[in-house]
């Protein structure tokens, strides 16, 4: 079987609700709007799985970019003037329009778990939940490539669009 050419296939596991009706003004990332809120629907059928989660503060969200229409292997960036390959750069212009975000859960209610510092578009189908463990997944960096120089203008920049 010639696995360059192999067809994965996901199903929804919930739906992300949130104020970001679309790109343009969306935050690019969860830190940089640490106040928004959400609501995630898991669905029914998914909802046993959320048991004990309400005694994690984080969860890792990992989701389909419905609205992104293109994909670039070199693009400019969010952060950035100048162009990058995007497997160094956050940027949703990607071959799989996969999406992951840190974000804090406030309270769960049934199937519904309401979470702040959102960075998603409404209506994103939802792929998976993890837990964030900080000793699992925080780490310190030597070198973050290109980021070092922008990095503090990560809370001033706003989703343009330029994706969808």
């Amino acid at each position: 079987m010639d696995k360059k050419n192999q067809s994965i296939l996901y199903h929804p596991i919930g739906i992300i609700h949130t104020p970001y009706k679309e790109a343009s003004g969306t935050p690019i990332q969860p830190i940089a709007a640490p106040e928004s809120e959400a609501t995630i629907e898991v669905f029914f059928e998914y909802a046993e799985g959320l048991t004990d989660i309400g005694e994690f503060s984080h969860l890792i969200l990992i989701y389909h970019m419905h609205l992104v229409k293109t994909s670039q292997l070199k693009l400019i960036p969010f952060l950035s003037n100048e162009e990058h390959g995007v497997f160094s750069t956050r940027a949703p212009g990607r071959p799989n329009p996969i999406g992951f975000s840190v974000v804090k859960l406030e309270k769960v209610n049934g199937n519904l778990l309401f979470i702040t510092g959102i960075d998603i578009i409404d209506g994103s189908p939802l792929l998976d939940i993890k837990p964030f463990i900080p000793a699992f997944d925080g780490r310190s960096a030597d070198k973050t490539g290109w980021f070092h120089e922008t990095i503090d203008k990560i809370s001033k920049i706003k989703d343009d669009g330029r994706f969808c």
